[in-house]
């Protein structure tokens, strides 16, 4: 019995050691220069078919990310694109063969004001949103047509907030805020 145990734990540890030392290694000839001024206002993105969430593309190909972000039936997003459900995180998909155990993808987090972005931290494993929770440890639930992408019937866990609190959060923007 206390052998069994044993041999339980040691297998997960070794799968956790693996699955970590996979997905936090990347190739930085296949990284996208990623700096805070590229961090739009939600509504200088396009919204996603679903409506949910908002896509862009930092190496010009956003009518491909737009298609992958409109399909009913999911699809490979490709390099260069951005998704954020709220002002404060957003996903970059990085040159293929940058990171394999998050197909490629860097979870950022946010500061936002009117002034523009600040990169709080950003990672592929270990980045913690606002609510507590770890970006990779929910987006990597996503079946493989969604390519780490979340949505409601994407095979994630619910958010902790519900459809009316996100929209307030995407509204509420200050980076869209302009004066007169």
């Amino acid at each position: 019995m206390m052998y069994s145990k044993i041999l339980r734990f040691g297998l997960l540890l070794s799968a956790t050691i693996l699955l970590t030392s996979q997905s936090s290694s990347q190739d930085a000839s296949k990284q996208i220069d990623i700096t805070a001024d590229l961090f739009k206002c939600l509504t200088e993105m396009s919204k996603s078919g679903s409506g949910s969430f908002f896509v862009d593309n930092l190496l010009g190909n956003k009518a491909a990310t737009e298609t992958v972000a409109a399909s009913a039936t999911g699809g490979q997003y490709p390099p260069g694109s951005v998704i954020s459900l709220i002002p404060t995180e957003v996903m970059v998909k990085h040159n293929p063969g940058w990171n394999a155990g998050t197909n490629d993808w860097e979870f950022i987090e946010l500061n936002v004001s009117a002034e523009g972005s600040e990169i709080v931290h950003r990672g592929t494993t270990d980045v913690i949103n606002r609510f507590g929770g770890n970006c990779f440890g929910c987006h990597k639930l996503a079946r493989p047509e969604w390519d780490f992408v979340c949505g409601t019937d994407h095979g994630c866990a619910p958010l902790p907030i519900d459809r009316a609190t996100i929209l307030g959060i995407q509204n509420g923007d200050p980076r869209c805020v302009k004066e007169n």
